[in-house]
C-alpha cells in the first residue's frame, strides 16, 4: 500500500456494493443499529457475510446504556470506536474504556462473557463491532486493546489487526488484515490484493472514491477480482478495509 498517484487506472470488474440504506436496521431506543449482514432479528438470505467477515454492526448507545454481561464462543470480535468511548469489562478480569483511536480484539474462542457499556452520563457513543470466523475453533480466550494515532492513519493504509501481529498490529486469529485509514480530501491510497484474495472496504466516515465508485458514509463494498485497490477521498474520510482470504 502507498500513496502513489502513477498507477494505471483500473476499471471494476466485481464490486458488490452494500449501500448503507439498505442494511438492516433496529432502534430500541437506547440503542440506534444497523446490520450489514444478517443479525439477531434482521435475516437476509443474501446478505450473510463476505468471506470470513460475518458481522459488521455500526451501532450508537445511549448515555448510561449498554449491552449487559453475555456470552460468545469461537468468533473473533474487533470493535472501533467514532466518537464518545465505551466501557468493555469481561470473564478474564479486563476492565478499560474504549476511546476513538483504539482498537480493540476479543477472541471468544472456548467462552467468554463481557459487557460494552456507555459510561458518559451526556453523550452517546458511536462504534462499529464487528465479528470474524476463527481461523479454528477451542482458542484460549483474549483480549487486546491499542491505540492507534491518527499521525500513523493519516494519508495511509495503517495496518491495526493481522494473523502475526505485524508491525505493532494486533494478533487476529484468521487469515484478515485489518487497515484503517484518514484521508483529506483529494488524498488517495492503494492496496495492492494479490492473486486469490478478496477485500472489504467500510466507509466509516465521508465520501470517497473506490476504482472510481462513489461510496459515502457506513456504504461497504466487497471486491473480488480486481488487483489493485484505489481509494481516493472526495472529502474527509475515514475507511476501514479487510483484505481477506
Amino acid at each position: 500500500m502507498s500513496t502513489k498517484t502513477d498507477w494505471p487506472e483500473v476499471e471494476p470488474k466485481q464490486i458488490q456494493v452494500r449501500r448503507a440504506a439498505e442494511r438492516g436496521h433496529a432502534n430500541h431506543d437506547w440503542l440506534d443499529t444497523w446490520h450489514t449482514f444478517s443479525f439477531d432479528t434482521y435475516y437476509d438470505p443474501a446478505h450473510m457475510g463476505y468471506r470470513a467477515l460475518r458481522v459488521i454492526n455500526e451501532d450508537r448507545v445511549q448515555p448510561g446504556q449498554g449491552f449487559g454481561m453475555h456470552g460468545h464462543r469461537d468468533m473473533e470480535i474487533i470493535t472501533y470506536v467514532l466518537e464518545g468511548a465505551l466501557e468493555h469489562r469481561d470473564s478474564l478480569g479486563t476492565g478499560s474504556v474504549l476511546h476513538p483511536g483504539e482498537f480493540q480484539r476479543m477472541s471468544a474462542g472456548t467462552g467468554i462473557r463481557h459487557s460494552e457499556f456507555n459510561p458518559s452520563a451526556t453523550d452517546p457513543v458511536h462504534l462499529y463491532q464487528i465479528w470474524l470466523l476463527p481461523n479454528r475453533q477451542g482458542l484460549p480466550p483474549s483480549y487486546e486493546q491499542k491505540r492507534f494515532p491518527e499521525v500513523e492513519r493519516q494519508g495511509r493504509l495503517r495496518l491495526v489487526a493481522s494473523p502475526d501481529a505485524q508491525n505493532g498490529s494486533l494478533l487476529i486469529h484468521q487469515d484478515a488484515h485489518v487497515y484503517l485509514s484518514t484521508l483529506a480530501a483529494d488524498q488517495e491510497v492503494r492496496h495492492e490484493l494479490q492473486p486469490g484474495r478478496h477485500a472489504w472496504l467500510q466507509v466509516l466516515q465521508g465520501v470517497v472514491e473506490l476504482n472510481g465508485l462513489a461510496l459515502t458514509t457506513s456504504d461497504g463494498a466487497g471486491i473480488s477480482d480486481e488487483t489493485g485497490l484505489s481509494i481516493r477521498a472526495n472529502e474527509p474520510s475515514e475507511v476501514m478495509l479487510f483484505d481477506l482470504a
